[in-house]
């Protein structure tokens, strides 16, 4: 077994974070309304980009990194973006370009996970309900979420996926696991 490899990155707490798929690259909030990405160079990681634009106190990212490059951030304040890198007119180089996305939730968002297609993902709430089924909606450039229909009694703390992408476990603060599905 080789020994783990131990890096200062920040002097805050890191409220969440998430790797590319090559691990040369991480996503990471610092209890603040901004996700830096960081990459390796060399023995040290540095912030390459910030993701200005998110909403205050982002507590909760996911990656994509198999088929799309993707990052969906979602916060207390019940907003949620889709990050996806274009080219920048300008510039040229690329650019992590926010879509929002309509969650519909009335309470904090408290967890996000893309499916394994990356189709869709669900994000989690203190509204004791699930918005799931998050898919783009071309003509508008957003992201719409349905709300799962199942009544939950606490906050939804976290959701997982089934590797068939239709299956959605769910983690709620009363100690116990749902498993609902998913599927459009």
């Amino acid at each position: 077994m080789s020994q783990p490899e131990v890096y200062n990155i920040a002097q805050t707490p890191i409220t969440c974070h998430v790797f590319s798929a090559d691990r040369r690259e991480v996503a990471l909030s610092l209890n603040s309304n901004e996700a830096q990405i960081l990459s390796k160079q060399g023995h040290e990681w540095k912030v390459t980009e910030t993701l200005a634009e998110v909403p205050r106190q982002t507590h909760h990212l996911n990656r994509l990194g198999t088929k799309s490059n993707r990052i969906v951030t979602a916060s207390q304040d019940r907003n949620a973006y889709v990050w996806t890198q274009t080219p920048d007119v300008a510039t040229g180089r690329m650019a992590w370009k926010p879509t929002l996305v309509l969650l519909r939730i009335k309470r904090a968002a408290t967890f996000v996970r893309w499916s394994p297609n990356e189709d869709k993902f669900a994000v989690a709430s203190g509204a004791r309900a699930i918005a799931v089924l998050c898919s783009f909606d071309p003509e508008s450039d957003w992201w719409v979420a349905r709300q799962l229909k199942k009544p939950f009694r606490p906050t939804v703390l976290s959701v997982d996926w089934h590797p068939n992408n239709v299956l959605l476990a769910a983690g709620s603060a009363d100690m116990k696991a749902r498993l609902l599905s998913a599927y459009i």
